[in-house]
């Protein structure tokens, strides 16, 4: 089991998001998490990947129980153990495709050259080889999140956690950011952990959880 959370609450002032969940995930899986708006998808996948902490409830990643690190180890277990897709991207604008898929491999401590050459791989596997030194104004929505999938994986993470990773793409571009994750974990033998509204995602998956009102069902 990579990841195993048990009993997993979480409160925002007086407003119950997470009301225990208990969920484990195989080394490999690529799950879908899906549920109506407020369900606490969110929530759940920001605990899961440590941006956020529970308010009681133990979480192992890997057999590491990352709330028991101190501020600057956990820091540090994310950078390189855990991979991050967003929405929206978050490319930082003034750096070029490459530069932005090589950052968390330098703040790794991957000299420049190791950390650009791992980038190059990457992004000749995701078909962006040719828009390597393009910013990403310069480049379509799909080449953006391409070019986040290779941040995500620069390091080689075990878990990777999706937060509607097409919620911004056209229907043929989200079709073919869903094959790229499944190529990726076939290749790299990555977990994924993917929050969507989007259907034909939650269906490829190896399993879909279903959140509704703060629990699993």
């Amino acid at each position: 089991m990579i990841l195993q959370a048990n009993n997993i609450q979480k409160s925002y002032d007086h407003l119950h998001i997470l009301k225990g969940i208990d969920l484990g995930i195989q080394a490999g899986e690529v799950v879908s998490v899906v549920g109506s708006s407020g369900a606490g998808k969110t929530t759940l996948l920001q605990i899961l990947g440590t941006l956020d902490r529970p308010d009681t409830g133990t979480l192992l990643i890997d057999g590491v129980n990352p709330f028991t690190l101190s501020s600057k180890n956990l820091a540090a277990f994310r950078n390189k153990s855990l991979g991050f897709i967003f929405q929206f991207h978050q490319l930082l604008p003034e750096f070029t495709a490459l530069e932005n898929v090589m950052m968390p491999a330098l703040i790794l401590g991957s000299s420049m050259a190791d950390a650009k050459k791992e980038a190059e791989k990457l992004l000749v596997e995701v078909g962006l080889a040719d828009r390597a030194e393009h910013k990403p104004n310069e480049l379509s929505g799909g080449e953006q999140q391409r070019a986040a999938v290779c941040r995500a994986l620069i390091n080689k993470p075990k878990v990777i956690f999706a937060d509607e990773p097409s919620g911004n793409l056209d229907s043929q571009h989200s079709k073919e950011l869903h094959e790229l994750f499944f190529q990726l974990r076939d290749t790299y033998g990555q977990t994924f952990v993917i929050v969507t509204h989007n259907e034909q995602l939650a269906a490829m998956a190896d399993r879909t959880i279903t959140m509704q009102d703060g629990k699993l069902i």
